[in-house]
Parts: C-alpha cells; structure tokens; sequence
C-alpha cells in the first residue's frame, strides 16, 4: 500500500493521525513512511550539487515569486462568551463545508494555491524526480496459515493490488485489483482467518477512514457472506467456521460491538454501556476460542477495560474493569499477555491465565526496565518486545516464561518494527527503514533464529554520502530534548542550510528515522530533514506523554521552538531557511509554532491541522481526542486550551511566514474546516506579503488511498511552494 510520501510517525491505532482499526497480525507496510510508516555523494564546493540542483538555482535567480493577493473572504461578526471570555469567530460560516458561500471560496483558493504552486520554475522537474522515486514497486505482507497475501502496487499502477502466494516460492495471483474500478477507490484487508482461506477486506473511497467490508474465500476466489455497508469500522473479525464475522461499529451513542451469523441481522453483545467518547476494539485469537475486547475513553485514556469473551459459550471474562492503567493484550493458546503501564510508566508484560485469570494468579513475566516497551507481540509461541533505547529502536525475542531467547539486529539509526506474525507459527516479519535506506522486509523462523531479506524496494536513489546524527538540546524548561539530522556530508554548517523540521508531540506516538520520497529530494538537493523527539510521545515512557499533555501541552510547543532555535545556534539553517512541517496532530503544532514566533520560520506547511482547539471537540470524531487535549466545555481546560488555540492567537498586521495549509473534503477525523478557518484568518490577518495558501483536494483525506498520480502531484505543490520560499535562489 502506498502512503504520503512525507512520514509523519510510528503509528498507534489510537491519534489523529492514526486507523482507528485493530492493530493487525501483519508486519507493518515495508515502504510506509506514516498517515501512516516513514522516511544519497558527490564532491565539494563547500558542497557539491547534482545537475537538477544547479537548474533549479539557475531558473530561480532568473525569477522571483511575487504572489498575487488571496481572495477576499467575508468577515462575520461571530462571538461566544465563554466562560465569561468574549471568543470572536470571524469565519465559523466557513464550518459549513456545502453551502455554496463555501464552495464558491474554496473554488478560488484553489484556483489561487494552483496558480501559485504552477509558476514556480522547477515545478516540472520535481513532479519527474518524484515519479522516479514514488512510482516504484511497492509491497506490504502478511502470512497466516500457508498463504502470503501481499498489497503490491508495480510502477505503472494508480493503487496496490491484493495478491496471494501459496507458499513462500508459489506463484502469485491477484484477488483484487482496485485499479479497475477507476477513480480512488482502494483496498485493505481487514482480518484474515488463520488458515489463510477465508479474508475480511475493506473498500476505501479517498482518503476516507469508512470502509464498506467483504468477505472472500481466497482458495476459489469467491465472495461469500454479506457486505457490512461503508460505515467506520473500529475492527472486524472472521469467526470460526466461516460462519459469521465480530465487529465494533462506531455509532453516534458510541462503540458497539455486534456479532453476525451471515444471512441474518446484525445483534449487539457488547458496549451499550459505552458513551460517543469511548473506542472499542476486538481481536479474536488464532486458536478461535477467545475474543479480546478493549475499552477506552478517547485516544489518550489513562484507563482500558478489559474483557475476553470465550466463543464457545460466549461467557464474558472480566480482566480489567477498575484498575487505571493501560491493558493492551495479545492471546496465545490460553493464555493472555498483557503490555501494561499498571505500576510501570515504562511498560512491563503480564501473562494472565484464562482458565483462571483472577488478578492473584498473574504473573510479570517482563519487567519494566530503564527503556520504555513500544509494542508486544505475539510470534511462534514466543514473545516479541519492541523498545526504543534514547530512540533506537530494539527488537528482542522471549519465551512465554519472560527469558531472553535473541535479540533482533537492526543495521543502523533508523525505524526497526517487532516480529510479526502469528502464535501457532514459525513465521514472522520484520522491517527496517531510514533516513537514506528505502523499506526492507525481513522473513525470520522463531525456531531457527534465521533472519532473510524477503524483499527490499528498489527505488531510484542518488548515490552521495549522507550524515545522519543523532544530537540533544535543552527545552525551555531545561528538559533535554532529542533530535535526528540529516544532510548530505559535504554540506558545510553556514546557517544556509535550507532545513525541513518535522514534529508530532502527542498521543504516546514515538518519532525514528523513516524513508520518503519527500525526504530524500530535500537531501538530494543540498537540504536538512530533521526529526524531533517532543514531549507528548511515548520515547521514554508514560511520564513523557503525560508532559506534554493537557495543562502541559505547551511543552510540546516549546520543544518545537527550541529545536529551531538550536539548529539557528548550530548553524545548520537561518529562519529564511528553516520550513516546518506537521500533520494532524503535529498540524497543531506547527499551528502553534508560527503564531507564537512567527519570524522564526521562512516557510510552514500544517497539514490535515487542529486549529480551533476551543470548539474542536464539536466535529467528527474529536471527541475521541478530549483526554490528550482536554475540551473548552471545562472552565479549567478552557483557560490553556484558548491560551495556545492556534486560531485564537492570530494577530492582525503580523509579518507571518509563508504558509500552506492542506486538507480535503473526503478528511472524515479531523474536520478541514479547520484549515478552511484559518487559512482566511491569517490571510486577513498577515503584513509580510508572503503567500498565505490553501491546498484542498476534494477526494484528499487522513487515510491513505489516493492514487499515486495524485501523490505525486500533491507532494510536488508541497515541495515546489517549499522550494520557493527557502531555497537560496528563490530570494
């Protein structure tokens, strides 16, 4: 499957910026950058640059952008008291996405963004350069009983087709092929029995999170049961026998979870209890016998519920239904293991016997130690654990007794996934990616501890010297904060760098080294990508998510600075220089970020943002999202909330960089009206005569499932407006 060539973060099933689906069984897409996964020599100058870089500089010397004005939009006179504090909101009719007032203004935008992105000399040769690195064979593999199901997309194609190989050296055949319906329409596979024969697979129209779910028999290539209509799934499940499917529906009172024998009415037997707020996943074991639910209030709940229900009798078992911690589990055999933050801010595992699973009988089997445990999971009857040491990804397999089996070698700085696979199998995958490495997939036997490259993309890159480094800085408030650069090596540090800085800060999700299209034009062409480690992720721990949370989220924001700050100091970039970048969540920071020191950037891209952080909670499923940022409703949370809202902080005649905000019609989780409301803010607002931008794709969204046509196109406006606003010849 193919995703946004800029890597936004290792993914949780939890943010803004994640699927609210299960957690797969599968290994983890070995090309994805995020929203979704992730993110070349030549001699001197004080640099040398390639030959597209020297046409670059010579068409832009020869022209200077002079940007048109944005189009007028109409200015209400809109405002709420709350909380006894007058709130103006100017441009709330822009909240209406379908009224014609709306669609007229985002007609113009468009035509005016477009205008802007298309005069931009080197635009042409950016939309080839990144058709040489995106439009690459591109794979993601699962494996259950002797089937390997792959979503492989060749050169030529729009969208991944869904193949499946009977045995690791049979031959591949297609059972679905979403380039054939036209459009951008695409596929995902939802669950898989574990015999391999039977699929549950997803539709997705855009970037859309609904899906509507079919059921496949992969040995004769026929639908059976029934089509659950496009709905948002939070998970979906394949019962024994074929016979009928689990799954956990949001609905507008809240999760439920129904079960459907095929040919008959769906029925709920779990989560009417649940309110709009609550998320509820199943997951079946491979064995058959259980199903593990798990409640939450809202993404950053500090408290999962934890039931496993037995489907043979369908008797519910209670786990967790008092105890404030986070339970995440996996069962093997008859037994469950839980991945906890219950007496341990750095995680440990649990294993909780079924048979008798009253909390007196658990037993720890992994310890908390000194590095937080990311994700746990279960492999040929072994434990896999993946941990981050100061951010470097480690992968060690146990037994169920807790003893260290192996440790999994990763060959440098750079995003390593855990073992993947499945209980009752000696087969597992692994991935690893980087800064200058593109998505490599590894095939590993538990039993034997072999360790093969199943397949590595191939992806036309520019063979140069890159350093990338790993380097500390001092927050604000002293705390020490980590950073990745990277750059090519014969790049002097003059403060002329010009540097992409990345950031999310937020709901537990962990930052390391990824491979992008994006990415590696940016170095190609004598740049910096950087990566920073903000507080609100999960990098050590619970206590540094929680830093950078509620009351403490300006944190975050002062990370953020700080990295920029500190980069200036070093002399790798100036602010001319210095573009940010973040999506969703990290679209609130960067949201923060320039209206808080707006001369501190030459150029912001804020993608699929949170910027009206007092009435976010209204829309969508923002709800979710009250625990990490709390909700204006509360007079308490109300005060800070407002106090870095990004919407509320923008301040007429203000010199502000060059910004593009982006989003798209079909962004079912966060609301583009966002970007819609901000975009006409700042541009009303904004006296440094730098472009104010929006970027609307009527079928864009949060998901991935755009056409790599149009991933392309929408990477080389970002980077073509990018290039125009830090890039030395475009001054």
């Amino acid at each position: 499957m193919d995703d946004p060539p800029w890597p936004l973060h290792r993914r949780t099933a939890e943010c803004p910026d994640a699927p609210e689906t299960k957690p797969r069984r599968r290994t983890p897409n070995p090309h994805r950058a995020p929203d979704q996964g992730r993110p070349r020599k030549q001699p001197n100058l004080p640099y040398q640059v390639s030959r597209s870089m020297r046409t670059l500089i010579a068409a832009l010397s020869a022209m200077t952008l002079f940007p048109a004005p944005p189009p007028e939009t109409r200015k209400a006179k809109t405002v709420d008291i709350l909380h006894g504090v007058s709130v103006p909101d100017p441009y709330r009719w822009l909240e209406d996405q379908n009224s014609p007032e709306t669609r007229a203004w985002l007609k113009a935008q468009m035509d005016h963004t477009a205008a802007f992105v298309n005069a931009v000399p080197q635009r042409p040769a950016i939309v080839k350069r990144l058709t040489e690195l995106m439009r690459v064979e591109s794979q993601d593999v699962s494996h259950a009983g002797g089937f390997f199901f792959f979503m492989k997309r060749a050169p030529e194609q729009d969208q991944a087709v869904l193949l499946v190989r009977r045995g690791p050296g049979g031959k591949d055949e297609i059972l679905i092929d979403p380039n054939k319906w036209g459009g951008s329409k695409s596929v995902t596979v939802q669950d898989q029995s574990p015999d391999g024969k039977l699929l549950a697979y997803g539709i997705r129209k855009g970037g859309e999170d609904e899906l509507e779910t079919h059921f496949l028999n992969v040995e004769t290539n026929q639908e059976f049961g029934d089509v659950l209509p496009r709905a948002r799934y939070l998970s979906v499940n394949l019962l024994p026998g074929a016979k009928g499917v689990l799954f956990c529906l949001a609905t507008k009172d809240g999760p439920r979870l129904y079960e459907q024998t095929f040919g008959q009415q769906p029925k709920v037997i779990f989560g009417e209890n649940l309110g709009p707020s609550h998320l509820l996943f199943a997951d079946t074991s491979s064995n058959g016998r259980y199903a593990l639910l798990t409640a939450a209030k809202g993404s950053a709940s500090e408290m999962d519920v934890i039931h496993v229900l037995r489907l043979a009798d369908r008797k519910l078992i209670p786990i967790n239904t008092e105890t404030k911690a986070t339970f995440r589990g996996a069962i093997g055999g008859d037994t469950l293991y839980l991945h906890t933050n219950w007496n341990a801010p750095r995680h440990r595992i649990i294993a909780v016997d079924l048979n008798k699973p009253d909390r007196a009988g658990w037993k720890e089997i992994i310890p908390q130690s000194q590095w937080n445990i990311e994700f746990m999971a279960l492999t040929g009857g072994h434990i896999s654990v993946n941990t981050l040491e100061n951010v470097l990804p480690k992968t060690r397999l146990y037994t169920p007794a807790g003893k260290l089996v192996r440790e999994v070698k990763f060959p440098g700085i750079g995003t390593g996934s855990n073992l993947i696979g499945a209980w009752e199998e000696d087969v597992a995958f692994t991935t690893f990616r980087s800064f200058t490495e593109p998505p490599a997939t590894f095939l590993h036997s538990i039993s034997k501890g072999t360790n093969r490259e199943f397949y590595r993309q191939k992806v036309p890159v520019e063979k140069m010297a890159v350093s990338v480094t790993q380097k500390w800085f001092l927050s604000k408030d002293g705390t020490r904060i980590p950073l990745f650069v990277a750059h090519r090596a014969d790049r002097k540090l003059d403060g002329e760098m010009p540097t992409l800085l990345y950031g999310y800060g937020g709901f537990k999700v962990s930052l390391t080294p990824s491979f992008s299209a994006a990415y590696n034009w940016w170095i190609e062409h004598g740049g910096a990508v950087v990566i920073v480690n903000l507080r609100g992720g999960s990098e050590f721990g619970e206590d540094w998510h929680k830093a950078g949370m509620l009351d403490k989220k300006q944190n975050v924001f002062d990370d953020y600075i700080g990295a920029a700050e500190w980069l200036i100091a070093n002399k790798y970039t100036r602010p001319e220089r210095l573009a940010i970048y973040g999506g969703s969540n990290g679209g609130l920071l960067v949201g923060a970020a320039m209206t808080q020191r707006p001369e501190l950037y030459g150029a912001v891209v804020c993608a699929v943002p949170l910027l009206d952080m007092v009435r976010f909670h209204m829309f969508k499923v923002a709800r979710y999202w009250t625990p990490e940022y709390g909700s204006a409703e509360d007079p308490k949370q109300f005060a800070f909330i407002h106090k870095y809202s990004p919407y509320h902080n923008v301040k007429a005649g203000t010199k502000y960089p060059a910004t593009m905000f982006i989003t798209g019609d079909s962004d079912t989780r966060v609301d583009p009206l966002h970007a819609r409301k901000m975009t006409a803010l700042v541009q009303s607002a904004n006296s440094s005569g730098k472009p104010i931008l929006l970027h609307y794709d009527t079928e864009g969204g949060h998901s991935a499932g755009l056409p790599i046509a149009k991933q392309i196109e929408n990477a080389a406006d970002m980077l073509a407006f990018l290039v125009s606003q830090v890039f030395p010849a475009a001054k």
